[in-house]
């Protein structure tokens, strides 16, 4: 199901798109002019979320930086799939970009992906890194981890939580929760951590595990409120607030990585291109800074190590997805 509603979304976006040209109608960019035109960043996710956040973030500094503009383009839907698959399927000319998260290597350990994860797309740069966030609507009581573990051990199955998807970051962070806690939490999937919110937001679900990036403004708003933050310490931006291994939850420690793909056989020599603009923004104190302000942190990587990172990532979600149980329906 999922492969044939990637299938009908890429070919529609492919008409879509107003820079798209077949591919024998012009020759290939050389690295040293390139970007020659427009570059079309896919963002396979809502407004909102983080790969939302981060990538307008960087599309507007990529402009900045090269001369063309590069402009975020939503692509929602199966937790990052169909986006993903249209940048596969797109030309390998470095003027289609994939802006994805640790997401990435977590769909194919229970969904049955229509491209290779290793070979269909080539890691271009990392972004940036930060924590995962447990959050819940104002008024649910519950201050606390403790508190909600007792609140799930008195009504087991009768808490929801949501998140951005079946399969994806946030899914995987409340499935692993449970698997080393023992609570019974319903998941509720929705197409992307931005409607997740909106939902706690309005009391509809009491509870979401979410990137901290993507729940930051609602909890400096009040909207929502912090149980705990998901890394080895405490995020700058919530300094207050406990991490989940302080509150007692051993192992439970998960961030987010966000970094641009690009398809496979795009020139070596644009990737590199990309990956030095992107280390150069990275590097820039100012992006540090609006990073930090995101409950985020500067990730820079070679193309060839960041591939490695993701054998070793795909491996691993793997093995939490065989331990945790989690399933695609």
């Amino acid at each position: 199901m999922i492969q044939r509603f990637v299938l009908a979304a890429s070919v529609a976006a492919t008409f879509a798109w107003p820079f798209v040209v077949p591919a024998q109608s012009r020759a290939a960019t050389p690295a040293a002019a390139y970007p020659d035109r427009p570059v079309r960043i896919i963002v396979p996710f809502p407004p909102g979320g983080s790969n939302d956040i981060v990538g307008r973030f960087m599309a507007a500094r990529m402009s900045d930086r090269m001369g063309q503009q590069f402009v975020a383009d939503n692509r929602p839907g199966a937790d990052g799939i169909i986006g993903s698959d249209i940048a596969a399927r797109a030309l390998p000319d470095g003027h289609t970009l994939l802006v994805m998260s640790t997401s990435y290597v977590m769909n194919p350990a229970i969904h049955k992906m229509p491209f290779d994860p290793v070979k269909a797309l080539v890691p271009v740069a990392t972004i940036g890194t930060g924590p995962n966030a447990i959050v819940a609507f104002p008024g649910f009581p519950a201050a606390n981890l403790k508190d909600l573990i007792a609140a799930t051990r008195a009504k087991p199955g009768q808490i929801n939580y949501a998140s951005s998807g079946i399969g994806g970051f946030n899914h995987f962070s409340g499935e692993l929760f449970k698997t080393i806690t023992g609570v019974d939490l319903t998941h509720v999937p929705y197409k992307g951590g931005g409607p997740a919110l909106i939902d706690v937001m309005a009391g509809q679900v009491p509870v979401s595990f979410s990137t901290l990036i993507g729940a930051l403004p609602h909890l400096r708003s009040g909207r929502l409120k912090a149980l705990a933050t998901g890394g080895a310490r405490r995020a700058p931006a919530l300094a207050d607030v406990p991490t989940a291994i302080e509150q007692g939850v051993a192992g439970y420690e998960v961030t987010i990585w966000w970094a641009f793909f690009a398809p496979a056989a795009t020139p070596r020599p644009i990737v590199n291109k990309l990956n030095a603009e992107v280390g150069k923004i990275l590097a820039e104190p100012e992006t540090a800074k609006r990073l930090s302000a995101e409950a985020a942190e500067p990730y820079i990587t070679q193309p060839d190590e960041f591939a490695r990172v993701i054998v070793s990532d795909l491996a691993r979600w793997a093995r939490v997805a065989k331990q945790a149980n989690i399933r695609s329906h």
